[in-house]
């Protein structure tokens, strides 16, 4: 199916939901929050997610996909750290807030790459996750998290 593995498939959906619960959490609450069912559900996911990928290696050994992965479970441990200590002091709950954020942009990265050289079948959108049109779009993408993110730390503040 869409030349994935049963891994792959089971990785995929896995992000799917994990997506689904962080969109979900973003237009309710404005931010992923664990302390919520939708959160919970987005954290897990995304834990599952990562750690399934790192088993992927359909592009060859380990690369950028991989090492995306490691810096999301990074983020998100971060994120738990925030939450759950005293460590960043007043801007703890901002800097919770906006790890949660960050994390869901890293999961478009490898979701808009991987369907937009897959699909549609046979006649992919794109030839290579090397497209400049990528590249363009993910620096768009990452402005619009910047704006949000400062949006959401100035929300809470």
């Amino acid at each position: 199916m869409f030349g994935l593995t049963t891994l792959g498939i089971f990785h995929t959906a896995v992000s799917l939901v994990a997506v689904i619960a962080g969109l979900h959490a973003f237009l309710r609450w404005q931010a992923i929050d664990p302390r919520k069912t939708g959160g919970k559900v987005y954290l897990v996911m995304t834990v599952v997610s990562c750690l399934t990928g790192l088993g992927i290696f359909a592009h060859g050994g380990f690369g950028k996909p991989h090492a995306l992965a490691l810096i999301t479970l990074v983020v998100l441990a971060v994120a738990v750290l925030a939450q759950t200590s005293s460590l960043f002091g007043h801007f703890s709950r901002q800097v919770e807030v906006v790890s949660y954020s960050l994390s869901f942009f890293f999961h478009l990265i490898p979701g808009i790459t991987e369907t937009s050289t897959r699909l549609p079948l046979g006649h992919p959108l794109l030839d290579s996750p090397e497209a400049p049109v990528l590249q363009t779009l993910f620096a768009v993408l990452f402005v619009i998290f910047l704006v949000a993110a400062i949006w959401q730390a100035r929300r809470i503040k």
